[in-house]
């Protein structure tokens, strides 16, 4: 008897690993759950909560190396199933430091993910010198985007506009498939 209950337990325990394992993970944590519980979860591994505004959450803290980080958790629409996740880091003024930053950032999600998926990184326009590139982020002239993509999700680091006007900032996007996919099927239903 001892052994079919310890048997039991093990297989619970087993397929409780195995759901977990099929989400992409955040800092070690799966990325799924309510906001609530996936932010306190996010709080325990040493950010700050910030606060929470439709159904997302943001949150400061350091990330891959780079202190005072913003971080995103984002649920699906209409339900309080966390999806997304998004890292805002530090703005710079000039061209070069916000590239080198993700130069760097996507040579270690190579490392850790593979080839990226795909890659499209130009400006629609001609963009001259430093500020004309700065200038291309404020007025959405450019595409600047590398992805991974996994069995559990796809990762997408960017340069998008800072937080001030003529500066730029890398943005890197966590998108779990199975909770996306949720909110998919959900949409189809309705269809």
């Amino acid at each position: 008897m001892k052994k079919l209950l310890s048997l039991v337990c093990v297989a619970i325990f087993a397929v409780g690993a195995f759901a977990q394992s099929q989400h992409l993970t955040f800092k070690g944590v799966p990325i799924d759950g309510t906001l609530k519980s996936y932010t306190q979860k996010m709080v325990e591994k040493g950010f700050v909560y910030e606060g929470t505004q439709d159904g997302i959450a943001l949150l400061s803290g350091d990330f891959a190396g780079q202190k005072k980080c913003y971080v995103a958790v984002y649920t699906l629409k209409g339900n309080d199933l966390v999806n997304m996740i998004a890292v805002f880091f530090n703005s710079y003024d000039t061209w070069s430091a916000v590239l080198g930053q993700y130069e760097q950032l996507k040579e270690m999600l190579t490392e850790k993910y593979g080839e990226p998926e795909n890659i499209r990184e130009e400006f629609t326009t001609y963009v001259g010198d430093d500020s004309g590139k700065l200038y291309a982020l404020h007025t959405g002239e450019y595409v600047w985007a590398t992805t991974f993509s996994t069995d559990k999700g796809d990762i997408e680091l960017s340069i998008v506009e800072g937080e001030k006007y003529s500066s730029g900032r890398v943005m890197l996007r966590y998108f779990d498939k199975l909770n996306s996919e949720k909110v998919r099927q959900s949409a189809m239903d309705d269809l």
